[in-house]
Order: C-alpha cells, then sequence, then structure tokens
C-alpha cells in the first residue's frame, strides 16, 4: 500500500459541506467562507510515547488528535470547519490506521467538521498534526488578553480527571466504572465548543486547559497583563476523582494535571447570571473559581491560606 492507496482507502470521504469546492485528492483544498466573517486556525502536535502512551488503542488517539485542536478553537468563541491532517508513520499498519481513522472521523461527525487534505509520510514514530480552521463573526472572536481586574474566574466541566487517567493507563490499572471514567476523559475528551460560542462577546478572555489549570490561568493573565486569584475549596472535582484519589492528589491532578481540555475563562462581574444562563442552555457546567486581581502573580489559596503549587504543569521544553 502505497502513499495514495493509503489516502483514499482510509481518509479520502465523501464531505457533506457545501462551503468545501475541492477536498481530499488535489494540491490543495478550496473553500467558501461565509461574508462578515473571520478566520481562526489553529494546529496540535501529538507524538507517541511523549502525547499519549505507545499502547493507547488507536480509535481514541484518533479522536483525542482532533478533540484538542477542536478545544482551542472553542477558546476562541469559534466554529470549527475544516481540519487537515499530516500523518507521519513507521509503516502502514492497517488494523491502526482503521482504528485511528474511525476515531478521528467520530470526532469531526460529532463537531461537524470536514478533513479537506493533508500530508502523509514515514518516520521514525507516530506524528499527528492537525490544523482546524473555523469561522468567528467579525470582531467577536476572544482570545487571551481581555481579563481586567475585578474579572471573575470560571472553569467548565470538571478538571483533574484526565490527568488522573493517563496514570490509570500507564498503570494498566482499571478495574472499577470510576476508573474507567477518568481514563474516558483522557481517551476522548470534550472539546466545549458550544459553551465557547455562547460566550463570544460575553467573556472577556478564555483559554483552554491543556498543560494544567493553574499554567493555563497564569498564562491567560500574563498575556492580559495582570495577576489573579484561584480558590482550591471551589475547584469543580468530580465523584470518580475524589473517589480514586486522596484530597491532595485530587487537587495536583486538578492543578497542574493537564489535558482536560476545559475552558478557562473570565467575565465581568455584571455578567455572572449571563454565564450561568449559558451554562444552563447548552448543558455544560461551569465553575467561578477565583478573581483577576492587580499584579504579575496567580496566587491559589486554600481554607484562605495561600499554598504552594508543586509545578506550574507541563512544559515541552
Amino acid at each position: 500500500m502505497d502513499e495514495f492507496d493509503l489516502i483514499r482507502r482510509y481518509f479520502d470521504r465523501p464531505v457533506l459541506d457545501d462551503s468545501v469546492r475541492l477536498g481530499v485528492g488535489d494540491d490543495g483544498a478550496v473553500l467558501v467562507t461565509d461574508p462578515g466573517c473571520e478566520l481562526v486556525t489553529v494546529i496540535d502536535t501529538l507524538v507517541e510515547g511523549v502525547h499519549y502512551p505507545v499502547n493507547l488503542q488507536p480509535d481514541a488517539i484518533g479522536y483525542r488528535s482532533v478533540a484538542v485542536n477542536l478545544s482551542d478553537v472553542a477558546a476562541m468563541g469559534a466554529r470549527p470547519r475544516w481540519m487537515t491532517l499530516a500523518l507521519t508513520l513507521v509503516d502502514a499498519n492497517e488494523t491502526w490506521l482503521d482504528g485511528f481513522a474511525a476515531g478521528l472521523y467520530a470526532a469531526a461527525q460529532e463537531y461537524d467538521v470536514s478533513l479537506v487534505g493533508g500530508d502523509t509520510t514515514r518516520g521514525s514514530q507516530v506524528v499527528i498534526s492537525i490544523q482546524i480552521t473555523g469561522d468567528v463573526n467579525a470582531g467577536m472572536s476572544i482570545s487571551r488578553s481581555g481579563a481586567s481586574p475585578g474579572d471573575l474566574v470560571f472553569v467548565s466541566g470538571t478538571i483533574g480527571d484526565a490527568a488522573a487517567g493517563l496514570v490509570l493507563i500507564k498503570a494498566g490499572d482499571v478495574s472499577t466504572p470510576e476508573q474507567q471514567f477518568l481514563v474516558d476523559r483522557f481517551c476522548r475528551p470534550t472539546a466545549r465548543v458550544s459553551l465557547g460560542r455562547l460566550l463570544s462577546g460575553v467573556a472577556s478572555a478564555a483559554i483552554d486547559v491543556s498543560d494544567g489549570l493553574f499554567s493555563d490561568a497564569h498564562k491567560l493573565l500574563s498575556s492580559s497583563g495582570v495577576g489573579g486569584r484561584i480558590e482550591a475549596d471551589r475547584l469543580p472535582l468530580s465523584p470518580a476523582l475524589k473517589n480514586t484519589c486522596s484530597d491532595d492528589e485530587a487537587l495536583q491532578f486538578a492543578l497542574t494535571g493537564g489535558d482536560d481540555y476545559e475552558l478557562c475563562f473570565t467575565v465581568r462581574p455584571d455578567d455572572e447570571q449571563t454565564v450561568m444562563m449559558l451554562s444552563e442552555q447548552c448543558k455544560v457546567p461551569v465553575a467561578h473559581i477565583g478573581e483577576v486581581e492587580e499584579g504579575s502573580r496567580l496566587f491559589c489559596t486554600r481554607a484562605g491560606n495561600t499554598i504552594e503549587i508543586d509545578h506550574g504543569g507541563y512544559r515541552h521544553f
């Protein structure tokens, strides 16, 4: 099976999106944009053994590869539209490719994204790069740099689950429904696209939680030129995490673990009730976990006392 057979067999599927004039199989995609919209483009690379365990099921790898990019689009308040895939393989293992393609297309169909092109090549390890382009009404994208002192800090869903799930995957120890829940949160993260789109025009700043809540919240605040405070007692922790880990372990996973791909965002105090209404509308829970303050430091408090954080999240280098 050569490169072109591989593409035709696994990644050349009919596209039902009328905006795609020309998709997989040519030198480039031809896409039709809507008037009054701006494009948002994101890209993430996943390396086998670095961003996911080598024993992770291929369908989970495919799904996760798409979801982590969708989360970036969500953080900017945009609608995901099209994606391209650059795939480096050690060999053309048909069983692996069947599973990977199934997971990739499952995520794409769930979020109404069309695969419109890409590239395949051979290498010494599996490397997956997915680029997603979306659109947002002109002037309505959310950035990291709009937070101001007095804003409230929110996070969606529950946090810490995926980091705990990764530990279980590596240990090969999954024996209860609660442990399986944590593993699933790593393998198939939920991109908060619906919430992100509703927050457009409401959130003053946003970022997705990929490298750890404390680290990513600090990135948002730094981009905005402000400091802030997170209250550990307000962090939304799932019953599965609390019943699987000790209180201190759960807190560590939540603050520094990463990989949950929830949204951390800030809003003006007057918009708190609006946020709660939007949360109910899209059925995505949100929690008020802190405040934006003057300065440049991010603090974490627990029962009124400042606590030290072991590290600031995942770092690539």
